[in-house]
């Protein structure tokens, strides 16, 4: 710091957090840099969660990755809505009802939903890259199409689950953006989809990005989820993450299949 700063006692606790900790003071208010990155940041998360999703984008990265996709949008018809009515963003619109209904059914055990969320960032960013990860660890699973959502909230999964006869479905969706994480990305496990689960029906992978949850590790999280899930046929709160006990590369769950 220089001279015009007063240190603060805490300053070695700095290099163990991200939190806005020992800043230091000049006269009775903060430092000009510290005070600029928190301005920064700030910007950072508003922008965060108005950013656009750029669905065709997103739709040529899952195609060259071997992904078939699909478009689904919300009853939200666009972000002020959303932000104000979050019931709309649970529910299909009418356009993309009557097109996922016309979609041959394929009843897959496990179906993905890439969803803007509160950070279409986090969905651009992430979603791919996970589910690439995802798919290695899933052989096996019968996985229907990716639905690319937008003005999305996380029960909207329930729907387009239910109308894919899917067994399960996975949400990936921007979070709520915090200043330091404007792109963090949420996995929603939810088993046996349909109009009306609850939250406590699901399980939540939370901070998926480099420099929280890796993609890997996300991805043994979701895995081991998964498996536990179809043994007890049931997620939510009767379901507990003991993910942690097995080895990061996702060691094979012989004990806990059927």
């Amino acid at each position: 710091m220089n001279r015009f700063v007063a240190p603060d006692p805490w300053h070695t606790l700095r290099g163990f957090t991200r939190a806005r900790i020992a800043l230091g003071r000049t006269g009775d208010g903060l430092p000009t840099d510290a005070l600029l990155a928190f301005e920064l940041a700030h910007a950072k998360a508003r922008d965060a969660v108005h950013h656009p999703l750029d669905t065709d984008a997103l739709h040529r990265a899952l195609l060259a990755e071997g992904f078939v996709s699909l478009d689904a949008h919300s009853a939200a018809p666009d972000r002020a809505h959303y932000l104000r009515r979050p019931d709309l963003g649970r529910r299909l619109d009418a356009e993309s009802r009557t097109a996922l209904g016309q979609t041959p059914a394929s009843n897959p055990a496990l179906t993905f939903v890439v969803a803007d969320g509160l950070s279409a960032i986090a969905a651009a960013r992430h979603a791919v890259p996970l589910l690439v990860q995802a798919r290695t660890k899933l052989e096996g699973w019968r996985i229907g199409p990716v639905v690319v959502a937008r003005q999305a909230r996380v029960a909207l999964g329930d729907e387009i689950g239910a109308m894919l006869g899917a067994s399960f479905v996975a949400v990936l969706i921007g979070e709520r953006p915090g200043l330091s994480s404007p792109d963090s990305l949420g996995i929603y496990l939810t088993y046996g989809p349909r109009v009306g689960r609850t939250d406590a029906e699901r399980n939540c992978i939370s901070n998926v990005r480099p420099e929280g949850l890796g993609y890997a590790q996300a991805a043994h999280k979701l895995h081991y989820l998964l498996t536990q899930a179809r043994r007890l046929s049931l997620t939510g709160v009767a379901l507990k993450d003991d993910s942690e006990a097995l080895d990061a590369t996702g060691a094979a769950l012989a004990s806990s299949r059927p």
